[in-house]
Parts: C-alpha cells; structure tokens; sequence
C-alpha cells in the first residue's frame, strides 16, 4: 500500500544509491506507520532538470513523496517524513561543490485508490 517516489537530480548519478535506499527505508515505514514491508512499493526517478532558486548555483535534490491510506495521525505523518528525509543522507556520497537538497511529503492516497 505505501506507493513511495524518490525523485533525484541526475547530478547524484554516482553518488546516491536508490535502491540501497529503499530497502532501509521500507522497515522505517513498518516501525512508524505499521505498513507491512511486503506492501511497500517505492520508484526512483532520476530527472535530468532541477532548478534551485535562480538557477546558478551548482545544486542537486532528492524528493520523497510517501502515499498512505488515510488514517494514520498527522504526527506520524511528520515523524514519518522526516525520517525519509533524514535517511537519505546515509545513501548519498559527498560531491565536492555540490548544494544538497532533501525534502520529503507525506500524504494521504485519494479515495479512489485501489489495486489489482
């Protein structure tokens, strides 16, 4: 149920391990927001354009965007995206002259949500 997005700058190419990432981040979601590991599903998009700003400085980005059924407390929610974010830290080399920016949303899937 966890549909999980990593969207990262293509800057990070060599430096951030995606799939590293999802594994640690799975069992975060089973501890904060009692998702079950089987259920968590998580896509990483490497996107060769970010702006940061005006533009000028040499910048890359790491976005997590984490979509729950509806139900779980607003406090989790927060606890939840800030241990996303903070994690991705652990997954993503130094690159010398290179501004890091990490962010990460929490939300709730539309009603319409269903699988298959």
């Amino acid at each position: 149920m966890p549909q999980i997005t990593v969207d990262y700058s293509a800057a990070l190419d060599d430096a951030f391990d995606p799939q590293g990432y999802a594994k640690a981040l799975h069992p975060v979601l089973v501890e904060t927001v009692a998702a079950r590991t089987e259920a968590c599903k998580t896509r990483t998009r490497r996107a060769d354009d970010f702006t940061v700003g005006d533009g000028t400085g040499a910048d890359a980005v790491v976005h997590v965007e984490i979509a729950l059924l509806a139900g779980r407390t607003d406090d989790a929610k927060a606890r939840l995206g800030q241990a996303a974010a903070d994690l991705v830290r652990d997954f993503v080399k130094p690159v010398d002259g290179l501004a890091l920016h990490i962010s990460a949303e929490v939300r709730d899937l539309d009603a319409s949500y269903r699988t298959a």
